[in-house]
């Protein structure tokens, strides 16, 4: 399955993108944002479903990731994600209200646009995501990622550039990706073929793009990696319909009840049953009737 790559360049980079685009006049724009170690490929089980049920969907690449240019100003945080994406789709193909759909990296990208343009986000699809803490409302849950799949995040965070010259091969760094779609158990086990693995590896294998991708671990332990504050936090306006693949072994054992006191105009939590953390990928079936249902009356119109 292949679709059109187009690039746009709104921000003085070439950002990738999927633009598929239903049969509906003035369709709603829905915008499917990947994660890491993801590009837009994790989405292309789902691009053709969205498109038959009556969406323009949008599908880029960020910054540093797939078919896109590495970033002309260095920085990979949330913030300029969210910019990027809001001046692709909003400024470059028009649009002047979006339904966006992310998980992982993607998450907090999403939630980012929700608070930073609110009146141009019309509702979230999130799932497996970074959630901001929230100490009171989610005083007694199970908080904490599990400690044995942190080592990754730390390496990435504080030791980017040694880990990445670790790899001196395209072999060697897809196959480093390849563990975290297997021997990592962020999938439900058997999710991905050997044939999956290496569709979903073949755009790391670029030294540079790697290395690019760490980016936005180490935004979490170091100040200047980021342009600005991120305005994420718990969101009190935009619907939001909220699924949960628990097969997942790297993000909280109970995201779903924490994203539940998140965002308070919430649907769900949802429980994907032989799901983990690649939801697109491992129930696109689900993620595709799950949204189409929540947004059933943008479809109607």
């Amino acid at each position: 399955m292949g679709f059109d790559i187009l690039t746009a360049a709104p921000r003085g980079f070439n950002q990738a993108f999927v633009h598929q685009k239903s049969s509906v006049q003035n369709a709603t724009a829905l915008v499917c944002v990947h994660g890491w170690p993801e590009t837009k490929r994790i989405f292309w089980k789902v691009i053709e479903p969205f498109a038959a049920a009556g969406f323009d969907v949008v599908v880029p690449d960020l910054r540093g990731f797939g078919d896109s240019s590495l970033a002309p100003d260095g920085f990979y945080d949330v913030v300029s994600h969210a910019k990027d994406l809001y001046s692709l789709v909003h400024d470059h193909l028009g649009y002047s209200r979006a339904v966006l759909v992310g998980g992982d990296l993607g998450g907090p990208v999403i939630q980012e646009l929700a608070m930073r343009y609110p009146s141009w986000v019309d509702r979230m699809v999130l799932f497996n995501s970074p959630l901001p803490f929230d100490k009171e409302r989610m005083s007694g849950m199970n908080t904490r990622p599990p400690r044995e799949s942190s080592d990754y995040f730390l390496r990435q965070g504080t030791d980017a550039d040694a880990l990445a010259a670790e790899f001196t091969t395209d072999e060697q760094r897809r196959r480093y990706i390849a563990t975290f779609y297997t021997s990592r158990h962020w999938g439900h086990p058997g999710a991905f073929t050997p044939e999956d693995v290496d569709f979903h590896t073949e755009p790391f294998a670029d030294a540079a793009k790697l290395r690019a991708s760490f980016g936005n671990y180490e935004t979490a332990f170091f100040a200047d990696k980021r342009t600005e504050p991120s305005l994420m936090g718990r969101n009190p306006h935009t619907h939001t319909l909220i699924l949960f693949g628990p097969s997942d072994h790297v993000i909280y054992p109970e995201f779903d009840k924490m994203a539940a006191v998140v965002f308070d105009n919430h649907v769900g939590p949802f429980l994907l049953r032989d799901c983990g953390h690649f939801v697109p990928w491992e129930a696109p079936h689900a993620l595709v009737s799950a949204t189409v249902a929540f947004c059933a009356d943008l479809l109607a119109r």
